[in-house]
């Protein structure tokens, strides 16, 4: 018979988190601490949490009400358990966060766990399946996570020319990192000022439900 602290054992060998008691609460304005792309995710399923941002544990399973959301784990907050608030309603209502279908409230009870980042996949929008970062303003993050290191993000980044989150300035292009290099190699200018067209990134209002451009 498998005793429960062999379970545990288990679980901890894995870097899989068990699931916690926590109070989630709504985030409608897209950020993130380490440079993931807005326009290149879907930004209605962010988790913007206390802890900093790993380089492997990058992935939260979050359940309540016997539904469950997976979501990407990619800015810090300064204390609060902030879930996208498209995420939030859905968990709390069965319903994505539109008019009709939004109840306004505080944080309620859910549970948690890190699940494997392959599991987000499905929430990166990149042809490569790889998450985007920013070039100019994400190799501190990124290279923390490729020195020496085999680790999820060290293994499935991809580096863009576009200069912040939002993807308001520089050019949708994709650059490279020569090996011991410190700094992107970009068909244009690295961090241009440039405005960038048709890659978007929008929020979802709390608690009305409206639709707006995150620039």
């Amino acid at each position: 018979m498998v005793s429960f602290k062999s379970v545990i054992l288990a679980l901890a060998t894995t870097g899989i988190e068990l699931a916690s008691g926590i109070s989630v609460t709504p985030h409608d304005q897209y950020s993130s601490s380490v440079g993931v792309l807005g326009c290149k995710i879907n930004t209605n399923r962010v988790a913007y949490w206390p802890s900093s941002v790993d380089c492997d544990q990058i992935c939260v399973e979050v359940t309540a009400n016997g539904r469950s959301v997976t979501l990407l784990k990619i800015d810090q907050s300064g204390g609060a358990y902030d879930i996208s608030f498209d995420a939030w309603n859905y968990l709390k209502t069965g319903y994505p966060a539109v008019k009709g279908h939004i109840e306004p409230g505080g944080g309620f009870s859910a549970d948690y766990k890190f699940v494997s980042a392959d599991n987000c996949r499905s929430l990166i929008k990149t042809s490569s399946g790889k998450l985007p970062f920013t070039a100019a303003n994400s190799m501190n993050f990124v290279s923390s996570c490729s020195a020496g290191r085999n680790s999820w993000v060290g293994n499935n980044y991809e580096l863009w020319n576009i200069a912040d989150p939002v993807c308001n300035h520089g050019f949708n292009e994709i650059c490279t990192l020569a090996p011991g290099a410190n700094q992107a190699t970009c068909p244009h200018p690295l961090g241009s000022s440039d405005v960038l067209k048709g890659q978007d990134v929008l929020n979802i209002l709390y608690p009305s439900g409206d639709v707006v451009d995150a620039s």
